[in-house]
């Protein structure tokens, strides 16, 4: 029993000697501002003019500039680090705002789904549905935003999409559009 207590007092005395320490530590160090000190202006001194005499004009009021807040991202044509190496070349990096063209070369490869085929004089014609909630009628050699559509099967549809990875050695790849997707594929 006397040798549980010993150990319960010696922990009890390095917790309280630890306190100190940090303590001591983080009073010895300067604090930083918590945060930057706002910008100051001097103050404008109010004019009045008699019914007879001009204002003088006000002498321009000093200002500091500011320090920018935060942090911005300059690449300076390297690959941004923040954005994931496992979807690399799927999507293609849009500034907001930009314009697209309407309709069906407007849209990416990610963002049509094959939902009908159709054989139509020796060829088959797909049946397309955009992000858009639009169905669109597509052939062989039809124009995507990021790709043209090679082939029409009875049960698929295949494009060629354009890889706009900097750092893929490959600048074109295939993506298989099924018209009915199993279970294991979805």
């Amino acid at each position: 029993m006397q040798t549980t207590f010993r150990v319960f007092a010696l922990a009890v005395l390095f917790a309280a000697l630890m306190a100190t320490v940090v303590s001591a530590a983080q009073s010895s160090q300067p604090k930083a501002p918590a945060s930057p000190p706002a910008a100051k202006v001097a103050p404008v001194p109010a004019t009045t003019s008699a019914p007879g005499n001009p204002a003088a004009p006000a002498p321009p009021a000093a200002v500091t500039p500011l320090e920018p807040q935060g942090y911005t991202y300059d690449p300076q044509g390297r690959r941004d680090p923040f954005v994931s190496l496992l979807r690399r070349g799927s999507e293609v990096p849009r500034a907001p705002g930009s314009n697209r063209p309407n309709g069906l070369a407007g849209l990416e490869t990610s963002e049509v789904t094959l939902k009908g085929t159709i054989a139509t004089q020796g060829t088959y014609v797909g049946i397309l549905q955009g992000s858009d909630n639009k169905t669109y009628i597509v052939r062989a050699g039809d124009r995507l935003l990021d790709g043209t559509i090679r082939v029409i099967n009875p049960e698929s549809m295949v494009i060629a999409q354009q890889v706009t990875d900097p750092l893929s050695l490959e600048k074109q790849r295939e993506v298989r559009k099924l018209l009915r997707q199993t279970e294991e594929a979805k």
